[in-house]
């Protein structure tokens, strides 16, 4: 199988207000197409780690590979345009910006990429969105849809660049057991049909049992 994503002995220190070991030793892969989650109690180092996989924090110890890159050795712009390129992110809160149409919130990280033209990006906004069956909601502020359909307009953002593995930080957290099982469903045929990683940091215990497999997380540590 090939690593979409590997670790090799990430350590994390804490510095205030005293000197805190957070991650000890963590080595993990997480190959093309694999769908899966982590878990552990609050405070063990889940969404630490994500920080970290995901590239946005960069003061660690040991080495973090996408695509068999190295990330230690880019730059902070490097980094930003790997992010850009290769992660896409869904959050417990969907961050859309509400005075935005759901179609502009969509278009805004390949806008900010820069590599295709705005007819281009509309384009295949409009296809992710119906892929995640709100397209007749694109003409709205993002301000004026419900829950569950927020939570689908922040997937078809993190999927409008093309990512290889889309990171979730608690997807489901702020949804009820139907829109939760509904955001499981689309995470799931999107790595069954595009070949798409995944990788999520969840509480919820059904959502995790579904997945391709579970890291479970304690004491900084992955068992």
């Amino acid at each position: 199988m090939e690593a979409i994503l590997e670790t090799k002995n990430i350590n994390k220190y804490f510095m205030q207000p005293v000197k805190f070991h957070v991650l000890k030793d963590i080595s993990i892969a997480i190959n093309r197409g694999e769908f899966v989650s982590i878990m552990g109690k609050s405070g063990c180092g889940k969404s630490t780690l994500l920080y970290i996989l995901s590239t946005m924090d960069t003061a660690y110890e040991g080495e973090l590979y996408i695509e068999g890159e190295l990330m230690s050795t880019k730059t902070r712009n490097d980094l930003a345009r790997i992010r850009n390129e290769k992660i896409g992110f869904v959050f417990q809160f969907h961050y859309l910006l509400p005075e935005f149409t759901v179609l502009k919130n969509v278009m805004l990280p390949a806008l900010k990429l820069g590599r295709e033209s705005e007819a281009v990006i509309k384009a295949k906004a409009m296809n992710k969105l119906a892929i995640l069956g709100v397209e007749e909601q694109a003409h709205k502020k993002a301000s004026r849809i419900s829950g569950g359909q927020k939570q689908r307009v922040s997937i078809a953002r993190a999927l409008i660049n093309d990512p290889k593995i889309i990171m979730g930080d608690e997807p489901t957290g702020n949804l009820d057991s139907k829109n939760s099982e509904n955001v499981f469903n689309i995470l799931r045929d999107l790595s069954d049909q595009f070949g798409l990683s995944l990788l999520v940091v969840t509480h919820d215990t059904e959502f995790a049992k579904k997945t391709d497999r579970i890291i479970e997380m304690g004491d900084g540590m992955v068992f």
